[in-house]
């Protein structure tokens, strides 16, 4: 895995991706997709379970690798068509992320963990990748 990267949206778009293969993130820019590479590590985290709700899900809830091939565009219908990548998701066990958050470099020390996710793309290092995956049990599908 040459990068590792967590991704930002609610439980229920991930579990959309997931069923089907694929990822998006930032409402479907294509940009930050770009920084992605095939083989890199993908762990998705879900603030909530449902976009726009509170419900303090705060979870990591699905992990895989990028396949390879470039960003395309998919079709939700309404005109909408949001860049996405394919990816090879892990059986895995959704995972709370407070019970890691004094373990993982990104979060480690920082009061205010949540504030660097607000863009939906960060990288990290192999070792939180390691170590979310290990917390979700994260077997290869």
């Amino acid at each position: 895995m040459s990068a590792s990267w967590v991704a930002v949206a609610s439980a229920e778009h991930v579990r959309i991706g997931r069923k089907n293969g694929f990822m998006q993130v930032n409402h479907g820019k294509a940009a930050p997709l770009r920084r992605i590479k095939p083989g890199d590590g993908i762990v998705y985290y879900s603030p909530s379970t449902v976009l726009g709700e509170k419900d303090g899900l705060q979870s990591f809830t699905a992990i895989g690798t990028v396949r390879q091939g470039d960003v395309y565009e998919g079709v939700m219908g309404g005109g909408f068509t949001p860049a996405r990548r394919d990816v090879d998701w892990c059986d895995a066990r959704e995972a709370p992320i407070k019970p890691l958050l004094d373990r993982l470099d990104f979060t480690a020390g920082k009061p205010s963990w949540g504030y660097q996710l607000r863009f939906g793309l960060l990288e990290i290092s192999e070792r939180d990748f390691r170590l979310i995956g290990e917390t979700m049990d994260a077997r290869s599908g």
